[in-house]
Order: structure tokens, then C-alpha cells, then sequence
């Protein structure tokens, strides 16, 4: 049979309903003609009225010379493998849109899409936007050197601070009420938040407040206003140390220096930050002029150093309990906004 390409108007309506591309519908035809042909032996239609037994050589498009049930046969099985690629870029289009932690909850729901997430490329996005200040050379040395070249080990393997939730340190302790004459010996129980939320560029929001966390997620944000006191700065990331500093201002200007350390619960979870050392000093008028790296000006200073006589270094040793990572999607539903009458000291293991 003579084969004369060109001329796909037929099969090529069908495919662009379905939204498939020229170049794919050039493959698509092929492909449903090879295996709705397979095994078939098919003899050219003679033209209408013709008396002639012979067989008739016509060079026309093939779809002309199939019966029509063939031919029906071979647009279905061409229709159902468009649409099947056109899932399959559905789903890749909303992998490449959803969070690592996402797409780790969507492995688990089957092997198809297991095999599929664990495509480079969507670990590799994730890698480069969480340590973007690394800068793109740096990260693709390390993942060479240090992860074998695979981005997902980096991803569960590299310490690094999260940024799709908040930090929470809950704190309590006891404070001594007033006395009267029924009870002489009151106490009260008061708890309070250190809240904290990074940001890929090397910057965090940092606040402390006796509000709940479902709350305080609310104003986490540099839209914040002066009266919500959220406090930003900038922080660095070395191994699993993190240095961090913020400017309280006023008429006496004070810094306050933090030091944290990342861990786990699980392997690639980073949801715990170990408060390491809490130091405010004092910090000259003229020592920023106008900049805004605290943490560039106070980097190298020890922890009973002050540049202010008025603000002595102080180094807190009390509220220092460890951080619990929150999302944003449970903000709501936390542990951590249950009152003191229900749970009176939270362990965060």
C-alpha cells in the first residue's frame, strides 16, 4: 500500500479537541495506525461503480482506503492515548506547583506517582529556592561532592530552616499573686511565645507575645505594623548552627543576639530549634549608620561585650525552651494553643 503523509485533517480534529499539540498528533497518528493495523491485513476500496475485479492501487491517504469500524477503532485508541499524556502533564504541571513536604505526602499514594515525584528536577527547584543565598554554583557543587549528585538526598539530608510555618518556643513559670484573706500563699502560672519565621533571602521575623499561635500567624509578615511588635533581622545558616540578631530601637538602641541549633525529629523533618544562647547588649547610635545588617555589625562580638554603658550585656538563662515548627496549615489545630488550665507544661521532645 502506498503511504502519502500530508494530509491529517482527520485525525488531527479529533486530536485538537483534545487540546494535543501538532508535533505530539504527528506521533499519536503513527502510533494508532501501527497498532490499530497490527496483524490486519487490509485491501484498498475500489472506487464506487467500478466493475473491475482487479485490485485497485490508489494513492490516497490511508484513513480513505479503512473500512469505517477500523477506522472508529483507531480514533478511539488515538483519543485515549492523547488523553492519557494529556493526565500525565496535568499531574507533572502540579507536582512542579506543590511544596517538597506535598509531594512527599502524595508519594504515598501510589507507586505511579512515587516513581514520578522522585523526578530531579522537582527536588532540585526545591533545593535551590530553599538555599538560594548559597547561590546556584555552590549548591550544585555540594550536590557532587557531598550527596552524590542527588538533589533529594541534599533535601533530606542538608540542615535548613523552614519556611512554611513558624517556630514556637513555648515558655512558662511561676509568679507570685497578691494575698487575701481566704488564700495567703497565691501563685500563678504564666506562660508566654517566642515566635519565629525565616525566610529563603536571610532574613526572619522574631516576636514575643502571651498570644496563641493561631493568633500570631496572622502578623507574622513585613506588612506587620508598629503595635504588633515583630521585630526583623537577619540570620545565617552554618551546618546546623544558626546565628541571628535584631535591633530593638529607641533612645537606647538594643541588640538581640540568638544562637540556634537545627535538629529532628525524623529524618529531613527540621522542626525542632534548640536555643542555644539568648544575649542583649547595648549597640552605639552611629555603629549601623542606616544600614540594616544587625547581624554583620555584631557577628564577631562575645557575650559580655556592649558598646553601650547604658545597656550591660545580659545573657538570659531563663525561657530558653526549645522551638516547634508549626505550618501554616495547622496553625489552627496545634497542641500549642491550648490554654495553661489544660496544659500546664509542654514537653517538645
Amino acid at each position: 500500500m502506498y503511504w502519502k503523509g500530508g494530509d491529517y485533517h482527520v485525525l488531527y480534529w479529533h486530536f485538537l479537541k483534545c487540546d494535543v499539540a501538532p508535533a505530539m498528533a504527528d506521533q499519536l497518528f503513527l502510533l494508532a495506525c501501527a497498532l490499530g493495523l497490527y496483524g490486519i491485513r487490509v485491501r484498498p476500496i475500489p472506487p464506487f461503480g467500478s466493475a473491475s475485479s482487479r485490485p485497485f492501487i490508489d494513492s490516497a491517504l490511508l484513513h480513505r482506503c479503512l473500512p469505517d469500524e477500523l477506522l472508529h477503532e483507531v480514533l478511539l485508541s488515538s483519543i485515549s492515548l492523547a488523553n492519557k499524556h494529556a493526565d500525565e502533564f496535568v499531574c507533572y504541571q502540579i507536582f512542579m506547583r506543590m511544596t517538597p513536604y506535598s509531594l512527599g505526602r502524595a508519594a504515598c499514594v501510589c507507586r505511579k506517582w512515587r516513581f514520578t515525584i522522585r523526578n530531579p528536577i522537582f527536588w532540585r527547584n526545591a533545593c535551590l529556592k530553599t538555599w538560594q543565598i548559597s547561590g546556584p554554583v555552590e549548591n550544585y557543587k555540594l550536590v557532587q561532592s557531598l550527596y552524590e549528585g542527588s538533589w533529594r538526598k541534599m533535601w533530606l539530608s542538608r540542615p535548613r530552616a523552614r519556611t512554611d510555618g513558624l517556630y514556637v518556643s513555648r515558655n512558662t513559670y511561676i509568679r507570685a499573686g497578691v494575698a487575701e484573706w481566704k488564700i495567703t500563699n497565691p501563685v500563678h502560672l504564666v506562660c508566654y511565645y517566642r515566635y519565629i519565621r525565616f525566610f529563603p533571602t536571610g532574613k526572619f521575623l522574631y516576636k514575643n507575645s502571651s498570644q496563641r499561635v493561631k493568633e500570631v500567624a496572622k502578623c507574622m509578615n513585613f506588612r506587620a505594623s508598629k503595635a504588633e511588635c515583630v521585630f526583623s533581622g537577619r540570620y545565617t545558616l552554618t551546618n546546623d548552627q544558626v546565628e541571628a540578631a535584631i535591633l530593638y530601637p529607641g533612645l537606647r538602641p538594643t541588640v538581640l543576639r540568638i544562637r540556634l541549633r537545627l535538629r529532628g525529629t525524623c529524618v529531613g523533618a527540621n522542626n525542632r530549634l534548640d536555643l542555644l544562647s539568648l544575649v542583649t547588649s547595648g549597640i552605639g547610635n552611629n555603629e549601623l549608620d542606616g544600614q540594616d545588617d544587625t547581624l554583620g555589625v555584631v557577628e564577631q562580638w562575645q557575650d559580655d561585650e556592649t558598646h553601650n554603658p547604658d545597656v550591660p550585656a545580659v545573657s538570659h538563662r531563663r525561657g530558653l525552651a526549645p522551638f516547634v515548627f508549626v505550618p501554616f496549615e495547622e496553625v489552627e489545630t496545634s497542641v500549642l494553643n491550648l490554654p495553661v488550665d489544660k496544659m500546664d507544661y509542654f514537653v517538645p521532645g
